[in-house]
């Protein structure tokens, strides 16, 4: 059987306050009286952001200045194959109300999980919680430097999500850095996510775990419980895929261009990099030779923002 193709944009709409709004899609509706982020199919020769522009005036009375691309979706149900593109908007005009009598709502972005979404919403969910800086933190042994680089990440370039990458450090050394990491995150509201064994969560209690590539494949299953975040290091299409096998919550895909400790190495490039991250089943964070200048174009092929070492951790600021 020929599954039909379903083309449809939506919004994640975001207020000043962090809240972001969800509807309830009517009971005589496919999937009725489950909440999703508000849109609708596209017409005939539209492109997304032209059937996102009319959906949100028909459906919430607003009109959208300005959106960024966030992430699209394919999902596979029994009879369709459905493909979500969607925008986060912080920038509109009116106040968004139900102009088809659908129930709306402003809900803090923590909560979303606890209402009823679609299959194919969860790696939006996962999406619209995410920053779009995802800092990993160089190699040094000298602890003074490594916090003072690290506050003035998150005080001055307000980083939200942190990777502890310390492979030069041994296993009690390692333990005190993330002590004393994880104590500078909590105090700028950041995320810590440590490379390292998924079993570190036992003695530190940071966010989650991200996995290098190796430990990644290595797994048959999700190793941290679903309240903690999982991410992985990937590099090409089996390691995606893997990714999703085991219920990663976002990746890092990479290399995507050059970067200075490794000048020759073989890259993705833009056009490669775009067509693995439309497959991807969750956010995907461009990694190698990125800095915040990539920022618009990396959103722009689908990513869901850049991941960075040296441009979040310079010495010359």
């Amino acid at each position: 059987m020929i599954k039909r193709r379903v083309h449809v944009a939506a919004a994640a709409i975001i207020r000043d306050d962090g809240r972001v709004l969800i509807a309830r899609r009517p009971a005589t509706a496919d999937q009725g009286g489950l909440w999703e982020f508000p849109g609708g199919k596209l017409a005939p020769y539209e492109t997304g952001f032209e059937a996102l522009k009319r959906e949100l005036g028909e459906e919430l009375g607003v009109q959208i200045q300005r959106a960024q691309p966030l992430i699209r979706v394919h999902h596979e149900y029994p009879d369709k194959h459905i493909l979500l593109d969607v925008w986060q908007v912080r920038e509109y005009e009116g106040e968004p109300y139900g102009r088809e009598n659908q129930p709306v709502r402003w809900v803090d972005v923590d909560d979303l999980p606890n209402y009823a979404f679609p299959a194919a919403n969860l790696p939006i969910l996962r999406a619209v919680a995410l920053p779009q800086e995802y800092l990993v933190t160089a190699e040094t042994s000298d602890d003074e430097v490594f916090l003072q680089r690290l506050e003035r990440a998150l005080k001055e370039d307000h980083i939200k999500l942190v990777q502890l990458r310390a492979k030069s450090l041994d296993d009690d050394a390692y333990q005190a850095r993330a002590q004393k990491t994880l104590a500078l995150c909590r105090r700028y509201s950041a995320r810590l996510l440590l490379n390292a064994d998924p079993e570190w969560l036992e003695r530190i209690d940071a966010d989650g775990i991200h996995l290098t590539s190796e430990r990644l494949m290595s797994l048959s299953r999700r190793p941290i419980a679903n309240h903690k975040w999982l991410s992985a290091s990937t590099h090409n299409d089996a390691q995606l895929a893997q990714a999703a096998e085991v219920d990663c919550d976002f990746v890092t895909l990479s290399p995507l261009a050059p970067t200075p400790s490794h000048p020759d190495a073989v890259t993705l490039g833009w056009h490669d990099f775009q067509q693995m991250t439309e497959t991807a089943a969750m956010p995907v964070f461009a990694l190698g030779g990125m800095t915040r200048h990539h920022a618009d174009q990396a959103r722009a092929v689908g990513a869901q923002g850049i991941a960075s070492i040296r441009d979040f951790w310079r010495d010359d600021r």
